[in-house]
């Protein structure tokens, strides 16, 4: 069973620790002993685990999980040559990766924390000789979609990236909603839950603008509802809310 090796520990290379546990072996390298433990505890199976000085990264396969702010310290703490380098950080381009970390290849890779339950959607960009490689790796987390450019990933982590908090925040919203007008918040959030589990089948196939007008009659509920949406700008709110994070990314 081939190694993993993630620099980083965070929230995000647990989520894809949880997906990939099961055809890789885990190795996490970080700064304290106490959160390496705590993320074994967490993905509930055992892990190798290494500190940050002085690791060798040598021929090894990384999976870069740091902050993008601590690119340059965390590279000083680390030596040898990685044999690749897949890194998960918003906005940092495959020039300063390399730069600082000397991989014999880089590949940029936008997961979601959806890749805990397999179903994260990935974008990749770097090094066409690990296209191959990388589909395979992440794509045990879910869905994947390599693309040409850095610009298309910092646009696509705008969008898939950050896409999971854009929709709890309509998910919390909706539920909201049917509270206020006297549905008992375990109900609400039943059918919340419901709701968004059909419709992300149903939007694999059909078009959104064809969704939504099979489900609006004229004159009747939904028409009134999504009327209620437009009035809130809500379109616009989210064309705006990618081109912010978009904008982000390329300053991180």
């Amino acid at each position: 069973m081939k190694t993993i090796t993630f620099i980083g520990n965070g929230n995000m290379a647990l989520s894809i620790a949880k997906g990939l546990k099961e055809r890789y072996k885990i190795e996490v390298v970080g700064r304290d002993l106490n959160r390496l433990n705590q993320f074994e505890k967490s993905l509930g199976v055992a892990i190798s685990k290494s500190l940050l000085q002085d690791f060798d990264t040598t021929d090894k396969t990384l999976l870069f999980c740091v902050k993008p702010a601590n690119v340059e310290e965390v590279a000083k703490l680390l030596k040898g040559r990685a044999r690749v380098l897949f890194s998960v950080l918003a906005g940092t381009s495959v020039e300063k990766l390399r730069t600082n970390l000397n991989p014999h290849a880089v590949v940029r890779a936008m997961p979601n924390l959806c890749a805990s339950v397999h179903r994260s959607m990935t974008t990749l960009t770097g090094d066409n000789e690990f296209k191959e490689e990388a589909q395979l790796l992440l794509g045990a987390i879910g869905t994947t979609l390599w693309l040409n450019t850095e610009k298309e990933i910092d646009i696509a982590t705008a969008l898939a990236g950050s896409g999971p908090a854009y929709l709890a925040l309509i998910a919390e919203a909706l539920a909201d909603g049917a509270v206020k007008q006297g549905l008992k918040r375990e109900d609400a959030l039943t059918i919340m839950r419901g709701l968004f589990s059909g419709f992300g089948e149903l939007i694999q196939n059909i078009h959104p603008a064809i969704l939504k007008d099979n489900v609006m009659s004229p004159g009747g509920t939904t028409a009134a509802g999504y009327g209620a949406l437009e009035d809130g700008n809500v379109r616009s709110a989210c064309i705006d809310a990618v081109q912010k994070a978009y904008k982000k990314a390329t300053e991180l």
